[in-house]
């Protein structure tokens, strides 16, 4: 039987930050860099927890250089070849820290992704990415890639409820991607009628994450960077960023142009363009 759930949920645009005394004389005094270890690979990490999302319009290779520059990190969007990789590999050694390399749960992407980390060993990164991280596949799939890449951190999502933060954690995830639907192309909401307000999700993820040392992404739905701030002010660890990262000079896409402005292409990865780039179209199914 189906439950209503009566309690509040909340998106980033219903709150906003109480301000409270500080010892701060202006916000250029905050200290953005954290240093984390994570849970199961044991790996510490120091940066700016702020993420490019592994979408081919913004998880690319010049994006990586550049947010690398600002110690920030990016998650390398799983479409690249492997002789891509090893060139970029190569040429800038020093944006390794800041880079994971993404997969998807088939055959061909554990393949793909053997391929990448033993041509790369300095990559200690991995972003396993599914649009529904509750099936039971996708959690064979986190203790597969655990078993055998025991010292390398994995993220791994996309889930929106404690439970199941909790079973990829046990099951060797180290960060949590959290987020369904909120993203601004993703029309998961319109087409399955699936997700959570994102505010509600982070904070009730981030505490059972918290409770077993392990961390979570707030993954969608930031417009603008006060809501970045909300998302670490609900107990996020990273927030990673799609809309907002797209449309630069680094960013993927074609460009366009419409009555005399130029735009670039920016599209979800389930969508009907990327299926028609990648797998040549549609399944028959939908």
């Amino acid at each position: 039987m189906p439950r209503i759930d009566n309690d509040i949920k909340l998106d980033f645009k219903d709150v906003l930050l109480r301000p409270k005394r500080s010892t701060l004389k202006s916000r250029s005094d905050v200290e953005l860099e954290r240093t984390i270890t994570f849970r199961n690979s044991k790996q510490t990490w120091t940066g700016v927890p702020v993420i490019a999302a592994n979408m081919d319009t913004v998880g690319t290779f010049e994006m990586a250089i550049t947010l690398a520059k600002h110690k920030c990190f990016t998650t390398v969007h799983k479409h690249y070849s492997l002789d891509e990789w090893k060139d970029f590999g190569e040429k800038n050694k020093d944006d390794v820290p800041y880079v994971a390399a993404s997969s998807g749960i088939s055959d061909s992407d554990w393949e793909r992704l053997q391929q990448i980390l033993t041509a790369l060993p300095d990559i200690k990164f991995i972003c396993l990415d599914v649009a529904n991280g509750y099936s039971e596949v996708f959690v064979e799939y986190v203790r597969k890639v655990r078993k055998n890449y025991p010292d390398h951190t994995i993220l791994a999502g996309n889930v929106v409820t404690g439970e199941m933060v909790e079973e990829l954690i046990l099951s060797g995830a180290d960060i949590i991607k959290v987020g369904i639907g909120p993203g601004s192309v993703c029309t998961t909401r319109k087409k399955a009628g699936v997700g959570y307000p994102q505010l509600s999700a982070v904070i009730e993820c981030a505490d059972a994450a918290h409770g077993l040392g392990g961390h979570i992404i707030s993954d969608g739905g930031c417009t603008c960077p006060g809501d970045i701030a909300k998302a670490f002010g609900a107990g996020a660890d990273f927030v990673m960023m799609g809309g907002m990262l797209a449309g630069h000079d680094q960013s993927g896409g074609e460009i366009m142009e419409r009555n005399g402005k130029k735009w670039k292409q920016f599209y979800g990865m389930s969508s009907a363009t990327a299926m028609k780039k990648y797998s040549g179209g549609v399944a028959e199914y939908r």
